[in-house]
């Protein structure tokens, strides 16, 4: 990290995200702002595309290559061979690649949370409909302040499961789920496990290997703070013979010298379809290069969790805010209510209009702030002044 004082250090790398100049922004869980390299690395790669010729082979060469270096770079993060790595446009592209991709047979078993992204939700409910799969719901919001995770899941499994779908940290409490017990427990009977990975990545450190996770979905659009429009799928080297393309595409498949298709691509790479914005992989990789100018992710991560209790904190001395989780969060989603009976919808409109925001969860009946590492400890001031007064 840069020796300088840490307040310069952050005011220094803030000043590259246009989009925090006077406000403070709590949505990355929603979407992370683009900072100005990535911005820049987008335009040029849309300026090469047009000097180069559209659909010429000089930009096809370097379409080949930008894939390329993306997923070495989004591997490195997730402490994975790049092989392994499909990219997608977003969490539920991923999700929904390896939902469909599994062979089901009527009566097989799919068990979710309680407390996944309602895209998800409608996925698992139209494989019900449509194979005639069993689907349950583990009770895993339950276990935010009590209780073990990895036992209730272990409790709802069945003889004929064949997958589980949780989230890493839940979206709408910050929870997060021990990834590595529960996939543990799972692998014992054989029940694959897919993870959606939209408030992990670029919060934790991870090691997917050693997790040993089957599938991790996720996007380079909210904590990474890349592109909308860019994520991917990580599909474990066990799991691959098994999970069978949904969407096909030239990029996924091998054609010989007259076009003929021989078979899939090796590794995920299967799963890509075809013609994407391609420049968007270099604001990607820009997105994350920034966040390393700042800190490694343990460092990064430290300094979530530092600011997230500093706001759980604040809010919990409120005589009018609930915070749901009971201790500090251990991540930078931070739910509450207020118990003043003022709508949420309402308040969190009226914030936006004072330049503070943030979102509601309904399904919950809350409000979500997100807390950056380079979120400031007086943009968290100023959220909670705001909410002392509502």
């Amino acid at each position: 990290m840069n020796n300088s004082p840490e307040k310069m250090t952050k005011d220094n790398h803030r000043q590259q995200f246009p989009a925090l100049a006077n406000k403070a922004y709590f949505n990355y869980g929603g979407q992370g702002p683009l900072p100005e390299p990535a911005l820049d690395a987008i335009y040029q790669g849309f300026k090469r595309v047009q000097l180069g010729g559209p659909f010429s082979a000089q930009v096809l060469a370097w379409v080949v290559q930008e894939a390329m270096l993306t997923r070495r770079a989004i591997a490195s993060e997730l402490t994975v061979p790049p092989e392994t790595i499909a990219l997608t446009e977003d969490v539920t592209v991923g999700c929904n690649i390896a939902l469909w991709g599994i062979d089901w047979k009527a009566g097989d078993h799919l068990l979710i949370s309680d407390c996944e992204h309602p895209g998800v939700v409608a996925s698992v409910m139209e494989l019900q409909r449509r194979f005639k799969i069993e689907v349950s719901i583990c009770p895993l919001a339950a276990t935010l302040n009590e209780g073990d995770p990895v036992a209730v899941i272990a409790d709802n499994l069945r003889p004929n499961t064949r997958l589980l779908v949780i989230s890493h940290i839940l979206w709408n409490t910050g929870q997060v789920l021990p990834l590595t017990e529960i996939v543990k427990v799972c692998h014992q009977t054989k029940v694959k496990v897919l993870v959606d990975a939209a408030q992990s990545v670029g919060v934790l450190p991870l090691n997917l290997i050693e997790s040993g996770v089957d599938f991790y979905a996720f996007t380079g659009h909210k904590w990474w703070c890349g592109p909308e429009g860019l994520g991917g799928l990580y599909v474990s080297a066990e799991a691959l013979a098994d999970l069978h393309p949904v969407f096909i595409g030239w990029r996924g498949i091998v054609t010989d010298a007259n076009a003929k298709v021989l078979g899939w691509k090796s590794g995920s790479q299967r799963y890509e379809i075809a013609t994407s914005a391609y420049p968007l992989y270099a604001g990607l990789r820009s997105a994350i290069a920034l966040q390393h100018e700042w800190g490694t992710i343990e460092e990064r991560y430290a300094e979530i969790c530092r600011l997230s209790k500093y706001l759980w904190e604040r809010l919990s001395e409120l005589p009018d805010v609930e915070c749901l989780r009971t201790s500090a969060p251990e991540a930078g989603l931070v739910s509450f209510r207020l118990m003043n009976k003022m709508p949420h919808q309402q308040l969190v409109a009226l914030w936006e209009k004072q330049g503070i925001m943030v979102r509601t969860i309904p399904s919950l009946d809350c409000v979500r702030a997100c807390v950056h590492y380079f979120t400031t400890e007086a943009e968290i001031d100023k959220l909670v002044g705001a909410i002392a007064i509502a």
